[in-house]
């Protein structure tokens, strides 16, 4: 894949061969949880918290370095996160939305890191197999934007290139990148995932709907 004469040179494309670099996980957790009541990055799911379950699934997946955004009781969650490869980036900003703390993300990732896989931290259904299919594509395809479907709703992970990471960090508005994927979209692969991996946690009744499927948390 050719340069683009258009981007610095930190921020040229991988291609599908170089894109074996490396492919870094950002895994946003800095919120209020204000719906939930309670901070929800601390609710107990199969055994671990919510937070540690889904940075362990991110290093599963072949996401390196992870990257864990933190910003509300910031050193309480960062105590879920021991003995686990990951580095904290605290969002001092946490409380103006999601969109901050993807920035913060972005702009810690090493200048090594050929792409990014963007989580958010309450979507346990999210698997370890989903976060490496991810990552898998990439490698084979070298497309700058590779993009989870749950039965028409588009919603993270989503995986972006490092020539993306430049208008990750412009952004204004628009949660977890949907602004950047939208202008990319057609340059997009796309991965289908079952609906029901799509369930989040944002109000108790999804707290106790997750915690009761009788499920193992992260399979599809």
């Amino acid at each position: 894949m050719p340069d683009d004469p258009r981007l610095p040179a930190g921020e040229q494309g991988a291609g599908p061969v170089a894109g074996i670099a490396g492919v870094a996980g950002v895994l946003l957790a800095a919120g209020t949880s204000s719906r939930m009541g309670c901070n929800k990055m601390l609710f107990e799911l199969a055994g671990e918290s919510v937070l540690r379950g889904a940075a362990r699934r991110a290093l599963a997946g072949g996401l390196s370095p992870l990257l864990v955004v933190l910003g509300h009781q910031a050193e309480r969650a960062r105590q879920e996160l021991d003995g686990l490869a990951c580095q904290v980036v605290i969002n001092p900003e946490y409380d103006q939305g999601i969109t901050a703390s993807l920035k913060a993300g972005v702009s810690a990732l090493p200048p090594a890191a050929a792409a990014a896989v963007v989580l958010l931290a309450d979507m346990p259904l999210v698997s370890t197999e989903m976060i490496a299919a991810m990552v898998s594509v990439y490698r084979a395809t070298g497309a700058p934007l590779v993009i989870s479907d749950y039965g028409g709703v588009t919603a993270p992970p989503m995986l972006y290139d490092r020539r993306l990471f430049g208008e990750l960090r412009q952004m204004t508005a628009g949660g977890c990148g949907r602004q950047v994927v939208k202008r990319h979209r057609t340059e997009a692969q796309v991965l289908s995932w079952p609906p029901a991996t799509l369930a989040d946690l944002d109000v108790p009744e999804d707290y106790a709907r997750i915690r009761d499927r009788g499920r193992p948390v992260g399979t599809l």
